[in-house]
């Protein structure tokens, strides 16, 4: 499923096969990894430098182009095989949030850093769009911007008829994470069955009074709790699938809707339950780890102990670094590591095999429970 790209004009950053047809090269030509490695940025970051699209500082895109002469590297190649007569040389990447939001997530800047890894090898660059049907005019830059193939990230049944626009245009989609999509080749991730693993492992502990801190159900943002009604209208696949899997192990679990994936969303998600007077859970799921975060910053916050008084489980297995990790002797959380990179590299190759006439399988992916200090059995009184 992650196998390097192949085909004869993919350069990557360790082909060294000499070319009878062109002239002598000393070594390989640079990649945009190696660039991106040189100017101590992401692989996305150095795409989207090159590309212009996208929130990169004018400091990070100065040291990818100061890289990319040191290194030799001019940018996409348009003699690469991916962008043959008639191609822009671009992959879409469509996320249902907006940029600036997008991009103070570590989950979707892996993402992303898989799809550059490989549109890299391909010699594409990436166009970031946000969901089109957040704007008046319905489809937006879906209509008419130039791309080969389109990655969505995250988005959900709004996005149908933009879909539908992009299979007029015979545009190759990919849906990472997304609804059923009719036409787009899925990237699924266990979302529901990851978060049923780590409720069953609370249970084991003992925990019958469980939380679930969400993630938006749509692009309301809206914070607080989520009753039958709220529920009914929320579209977001990861969030409905995660929120499932833990009602699977504890079917009244009380959830609470935060209005994003961020430290500061965690604790205001999370000050009601360990402040607001009401019976106080011995238990948390967040539905990302800076949630979780923001989780376990509430709970000291309120003279709680974890997880001797609350056990708080994340979701991502991202590097933590955060300030609260020092007020206490947590250093690890309990959380479900999934693989945001491959997932990237796997949607990226889909689109560039759907270029080429292929027909790629759906890839799925599975997250693993690492077990660490913020989750514990449940305290007896």
């Amino acid at each position: 499923m992650d196998q390097p790209a192949t085909g004869s004009g993919a350069s990557g950053a360790e082909d060294t096969r000499d070319h009878a047809d062109g002239p002598a090269r000393r070594g390989p030509r640079p990649t945009l990894a190696a660039v991106a490695r040189a100017a101590g940025v992401a692989p996305s970051t150095a795409s989207l430098a090159f590309s212009g699209a996208g929130p990169v500082s004018e400091d990070a895109k100065a040291r990818v182009l100061a890289a990319a002469a040191e290194l030799g590297y001019g940018g996409p190649d348009p003699r690469a095989r991916s962008l043959r007569r008639g191609r822009s040389g671009v992959i879409g990447v469509v996320m249902d949030e907006r940029l600036s939001d997008a991009f103070r997530d570590p989950a979707n800047v892996l993402t992303l850093d898989g799809i550059a890894e490989v549109a890299g090898e391909a010699s594409a660059s990436l166009l970031l769009v946000r969901s089109p049907l957040d704007d008046e005019q319905g489809a937006g830059p879906i209509v008419d911007a130039p791309m080969d193939a389109v990655v969505l990230v995250g988005c959900n049944v709004r996005i149908d008829p933009a879909v539908a626009v992009l299979r007029r245009r015979q545009i190759p989609v990919v849906a990472i994470e997304a609804d059923d999509i009719e036409g787009a080749v899925p990237v699924q991730l266990d979302n529901r069955e990851a978060s049923r693993r780590a409720a069953a492992y609370l249970r084991e502990l003992g925990h019958t009074a469980v939380t679930v801190v969400t993630l938006p159900l749509d692009a309301d943002r809206r914070r607080g709790p989520i009753d039958a009604s709220r529920e009914a209208e929320g579209v977001a696949h990861t969030t409905l699938e995660r929120l499932r899997g833990v009602r699977g192990v504890y079917p009244d679990a009380v959830a609470i809707e935060a209005a994003g994936s961020s430290v500061e969303e965690g604790r205001i998600a999370a000050q009601t339950l360990f402040t607001g007077g009401g019976p106080v859970p011995t238990a948390v799921v967040a539905q990302s780890d800076l949630l979780a975060v923001g989780v376990i910053s509430a709970a000291l916050d309120a003279g709680l102990r974890v997880p001797e008084d609350v056990s708080v489980v994340g979701f991502d297995g991202i590097t933590v670094d955060d300030s609260l990790l020092h007020r206490s002797p947590i250093r690890q959380l309990t959380t479900l590591a999934q693989p945001f990179e491959q997932k990237g590299r796997a949607a990226a190759r889909a689109a560039l095999a759907m270029l080429e006439g292929g027909q790629p399988e759906p890839a799925a992916f599975r997250s693993e429970l690492r077990i660490g200090d913020t989750t514990g059995p449940v305290r007896r009184a």
